[in-house]
């Protein structure tokens, strides 16, 4: 005969299963305060290695460090990662900064994006993880929710040395490639000094449409201009190497009109680099220059417009000895800000000086390695029109009004600033281009006016030579 034992009721289990979690806790707590904390971890790691089954597969975590120093890593990793956005992405988070002109991707926690590089196949994940931080230095029992980041690379463990010495540095090239695409150039200006009498830039963001192509001048100074600026960006090593400082100085000079301003903006809009204008006449001191020049940034250029006329700079050598007390900035101090020992605060840097009168200034500024290219910025040319008439007008082919402009251009001076604005008074051709005729025209006839009177006035004072050779 079989006997059946009585099933334990509901209450029995409950009152074991809290008996059991109470004794657990207890141990837990119990171990908690008598093991220390680094053996606990050592215990919890062991087991973990006794029941961890073995992988081929490698993981890189790649944090995002501190806010005041971020991983320089992270953020490559998250630049070069948008690139890589996949149809099968399911969440994105987009922003865009109000001085920005692209948008922001980052990705939602969970992300998963593969890769391949060179036959290696690569899967990364994005971790974002939330924990609480107490407050135990004010002495309250308060909380606060803290994120932290990272990216997780996996891959086949006998790539690694190929990952870390290879894959890693060309994701870090890559990002500083896609960085400097996306950059938004500014245009910084003196700002209004402060009460202390301090000065500072302020910042805009620079959007002028000019470029090479867009440049009416000369296709082979274009062409000399732009070979020299991209020589300059690639020879770093080569001035570390021959011992001078990693800048370049260009002189633009040229009658009012002549395109000085868009070929700034050319070269800015080429190189990626932002624009500092320095206006001179605003300055008091040699050491306004120096504190100008030490918060100017790398990859930049330095824009002093006018400088035969913006301000007077004494001799660096007076007749007297001694500097003009109501003006402290000087041109040695000047000088020494191009080539000196403070030329060297900073890489990557271009000068650019502008003048209506290059006789005007002092020598001392133009010798070769203060300017290092002189570039004359000079009247309109056959050429320059072209670019003229395809850039307002859209006209590239044959057109009769354009034949009997280039022939008006070749007997006359005027500039490409003058036309272009007579091109924008008609989106009509004909319209626009017969009245750039007309201006020619009447350019011509103004200077045949001139030599006329130029030719009259000399007859004048001939005859009266004449006449007091006579008389005496």
């Amino acid at each position: 005969m079989y006997s059946f034992q009585e099933m334990p009721s509901a209450s029995s289990l409950f009152s074991a299963y809290a008996s059991l979690s109470a004794t657990l806790m207890l141990v837990r707590s119990a171990a908690n305060e008598l093991i220390p904390q680094p053996i606990r971890r050592y215990l919890q790691s062991a087991v973990g290695e006794l029941f961890r089954r073995r992988s081929n597969q490698l993981t890189l975590v790649v944090e995002e460090g501190e806010t005041m120093a971020q991983n320089q890593v992270y953020k490559a990793c998250e630049i070069y990662l948008r690139t890589k956005i996949s149809p099968s992405t399911d969440r994105l988070k987009v922003s865009k900064a109000p001085k920005e002109n692209h948008l922001t991707i980052s990705f939602e926690k969970g992300e998963k994006l593969d890769d391949v590089f060179d036959g290696i196949e690569l899967k990364w994940k994005f971790v974002c993880l939330e924990s609480d931080r107490r407050n135990d230095d004010s002495g309250s029992s308060s909380s606060s929710r803290q994120e932290s980041r990272h990216f997780e690379l996996c891959f086949d463990k006998k790539f690694k040395d190929k990952v870390l010495n290879s894959y890693l540095p060309f994701v870090m090239s890559r990002s500083k490639d896609i960085k400097e695409g996306e950059k938004v150039l500014k245009l910084c200006t003196l700002g209004n000094r402060y009460a202390g009498g301090n000065i500072y830039w302020e910042t805009i963001i620079l959007d002028h449409p000019s470029t090479f192509e867009t440049l009416a001048m000369d296709p082979g100074l274009k062409k000399a201009i732009m070979d020299d600026l991209d020589r300059f960006v690639r020879r770093r090593e080569f001035y570390k190497r021959v011992g001078r400082a990693w800048k370049r100085g260009y002189l633009l000079y040229g009658p009012p009109g002549t395109g000085k301003s868009s070929l700034i903006a050319a070269i800015a809009n080429h190189l990626k680099f932002d624009i500092y204008d320095l206006q001179l006449g605003n300055l008091m001191r040699d050491s306004d220059l120096r504190r100008l020049l030490l918060s100017t940034g790398n990859r930049s250029i330095l824009v002093i417009e006018d400088i035969d006329c913006s301000v007077e700079l004494p001799d660096r050598n007076n007749v007297d000895g001694k500097k003009a007390p109501e003006v402290q900035l000087t041109l040695s101090g000047l000088l020494n800000f191009i080539d000196g020992l403070w030329s060297s605060c900073g890489d990557e840097r271009i000068i650019i000086f502008t003048t209506n009168n290059k006789d005007k200034l002092d020598p001392a500024l133009l010798r070769p390695g203060r300017m290092d290219m002189h570039i004359h910025m000079s009247y309109l040319t056959t050429q320059g029109f072209k670019i003229l008439a395809s850039n307002y007008l859209g006209i590239t082919g044959y057109h009769r009004l354009v034949e009997e402009i280039e022939k008006l251009i070749a007997t006359t001076s005027i500039t490409p600033a003058q036309v272009a604005e007579e091109l924008m008074r008609s989106e009509e051709p004909n319209v626009a281009l017969e009245g750039v005729c007309r201006l020619l025209k009447r350019k011509i006839m103004e200077k045949e006016e001139e030599v006329k009177i130029e030719d009259a006035n000399g007859s004048v004072e001939c005859l009266g030579c004449k006449r007091q050779k006579i008389e005496s």
